[in-house]
């Protein structure tokens, strides 16, 4: 009787384990879906007025923010639609496979904590530039620009945040499954 009991609770175990797994999965999958959309639209134009010199008359001129200007954002948007996809296509083959073999579950593992330092590295990459955005550099002469494309700054930070809890999703997927492999391992 103590053997039926044991192996319900390995199979309950496993279930929430699976369920536990594609919910993160889900969730890194519409969190860099989202900070890839945000990003991917994120342009603001603004009329400047540039004074030359006191005798002339100030000129107002149109500029315009755009994700894409900066090589940090380039960087961050490829790296979250490249999360994104990875998401999609880990959650199916997680969905096609109901046993878990060692070493696909090992790849997964492993492409996991890639696509994991990917996203940090891209968001320390974006936070970078927006800090610089944000409060300029005055030894190296980098004038503030969130002062005035405020709604570009604010846009970029949101995906800057959602993308940063899509790569901690991220940690917690291979943090689940070493404890999973931890259980097995007794």
């Amino acid at each position: 009787m103590e053997g039926v009991g044991s192996n319900l609770k390995v199979v309950e175990s496993s279930r929430r384990i699976r369920y536990c797994d594609g919910l993160l999965r889900v969730l890194g999958l519409l969190l860099t879906l989202v900070a890839a959309i945000l990003t991917g639209a994120d342009k603001e134009t603004k009329t400047i007025p540039i004074s030359i010199t006191k005798t002339l008359p100030t000129l107002h001129v149109p500029v315009t923010a755009k994700w894409h200007y900066m090589s940090a954002f380039v960087y961050f948007f490829v790296s979250n639609a490249m999360a994104f996809s990875y998401a999609a296509a880990s959650l199916v083959a997680s969905m096609a496979v109901r046993t878990s073999k060692d070493k696909a579950g090992l790849v997964v593992v492993i492409l996991d904590m890639a696509i994991m330092g990917l996203l940090l590295s891209a968001n320390g990459a974006a936070i970078a530039v927006g800090i610089l955005g944000q409060y300029g550099n005055s030894h190296v002469q980098w004038r503030k620009v969130c002062n005035s494309f405020g709604g570009f700054c604010h846009q970029m930070t949101a995906a800057i945040i959602l993308s940063l809890v899509g790569s901690l999703v991220f940690f917690w997927l291979v943090a689940v499954a070493l404890l999973n492999l931890h259980k097995k391992s007794r």
